[in-house]
């Protein structure tokens, strides 16, 4: 497979141009990878209206995936899910005020989307969770939540993988979705690498009608690398849009040196992933083979993922991980996560198996279920997104209706969403999750 961007950069960079154009440092080395940051000159094609090297890269990972269209982004998943919903919402009928129906474990990114297209959302909350971060909707809860409301979403969202590795049942729900004539949206900004495991469960290959990875969280692609799928049989002509949309809510700058991390992803995609996954997924299953001696709880469902559970332990997980040179991903005191990919080296996952091997026994106690508080909406999104605000600390929000989400990143999952009322719920979740001051409308 060829590589069109990054072969256009590294003969600009051969051909010893004088670089009278943006950006300001030149060439010249700083960080040391200046030279290969370039901007829209001749020949480097436009991302938002590509029909050169960036065209043909996309191409290639249109092939790749297996869809109808697959665009790069510069901005991560974020500006997909803003391209994502926004397509939906051209399809939406506007005879009434449309909304999304979602799982309430979305992105903040998803809250101000919705405060952008001024829509509203139905949430569909888990039945049991031991954390904001997880919500798996079955196919039974979505069709039980589309028949108790008056008027149909234009989408569906599903958030799979979340964040601490659940993964919902994306098949089911996409024939749920059929049924109802509805598109599905899933925000799939962990799961970029489920297409090219032994069983390929990437949510494209399942029956999502768009989704969006973030190519950088698990491929070798530099952070902000992302992509926005639309399946293969677009059946509601997302693909007429997709540049436009990615263009309404990306920068007109986009970075080259994340435009070649993505083309030059292509080629190792091609070449190397699949048995790549394979052997790391043999290393991260030794792994978990020790967690399982030693009674450590693995919640994740994901290939390259390690969701330790360690409630009811009275131990510092963190401190031990610092002493032994490890970083995790995430932590908020019960639960902690890994994320493995194979460029990690044999020495990362030694080290993790020898903390693992070293903790000893965790004896379990219970441990209530969280759930996020199902809160009384009193603004649209839009209103209390464009309202004034204020932050106050979080003792003296009671009853106050919530501005801006409060969230800590990651995993930047609301606690209470823009135009919710703060109730005391909401304060004892803030409070668990150290979050000690929120942004309330003035």
């Amino acid at each position: 497979m060829n590589t069109p961007i990054y072969d256009f950069v590294q003969n600009y960079i051969k051909s010893n141009t004088a670089r009278l154009h943006m950006p300001g440092h030149k060439g010249v080395s700083f960080l040391g990878c200046e030279a290969f940051d370039i901007t829209e000159i001749r020949g480097a094609d436009e991302l938002y209206a590509p029909n050169g090297i960036i065209r043909e890269s996309e191409e290639n990972a249109t092939q790749l995936f297996d869809t109808a269209r697959t665009v790069f982004s510069a901005g991560g998943s974020s500006q997909s899910i803003n391209a994502m919903l926004y397509l939906a919402y051209l399809k939406a009928e506007k005879s009434e005020r449309p909304f999304v129906l979602a799982g309430r474990n979305a992105h903040k990114s998803f809250i101000y989307a919705l405060a952008k297209l001024d829509c509203d959302v139905e949430w569909i909350y888990p039945e049991n969770s031991g954390s904001i971060c997880s919500c798996i909707v079955t196919a039974e809860a979505l069709e039980k939540r589309l028949d108790e409301l008056e008027s149909m979403p234009f989408a569906v969202y599903i958030t799979s993988p979340d964040y601490l590795g659940g993964m919902s049942d994306i098949k089911s729900l996409a024939d749920v979705c059929n049924r109802y004539d509805i598109p599905l949206l899933v925000d799939n900004a962990h799961g970029s690498y489920l297409k090219f495991c032994i069983e390929d469960n990437h949510p494209i290959s399942l029956g999502a009608d768009m989704c969006c990875d973030s190519a950088h969280k698990t491929l070798p692609v530099l952070t902000g690398g992302g992509y926005l799928h639309i399946a293969k049989d677009d059946k509601y002509g997302f693909s007429q849009n997709v540049v436009n949309a990615m263009a309404i809510f990306g920068s007109t700058s986009p970075s080259y040196l994340i435009l070649q991390s993505l083309d030059l992803c292509n080629k190792y995609i091609d070449e190397k992933i699949k048995n790549d996954i394979t052997i790391c997924t043999e290393k991260i299953d030794e792994i978990r083979r020790i967690m399982n001696k030693n009674g450590i709880p693995d919640v994740s469902c994901e290939p390259l993922k390690i969701t330790a559970d360690f409630r009811g332990t009275d131990m510092d997980v963190e401190c031990i991980l610092s002493e032994s040179s490890i970083e995790y991903e995430y932590s908020d005191g019960e639960f902690m996560v890994f994320m493995l990919t194979p460029q990690n080296s044999d020495d990362d996952f030694e080290k993790l198996k020898i903390f693992f091997e070293n903790v000893g026994k965790i004896k379990k106690m219970e441990t209530p279920n969280i759930q996020l508080p199902k809160a009384e909406r009193k603004f649209t999104i839009r209103d209390a997104v464009f309202s004034e605000s204020e932050e106050i600390e979080v003792r003296n929000a009671l009853g106050r209706i919530c501005a801006s989400p409060t969230v800590s990143c990651p995993p930047a999952i609301p606690i209470a969403v823009s135009g919710e009322r703060i109730a005391e719920e909401h304060i004892n979740l803030f409070r668990k999750y150290n979050i000690e001051k929120i942004l309330v409308i003035k």
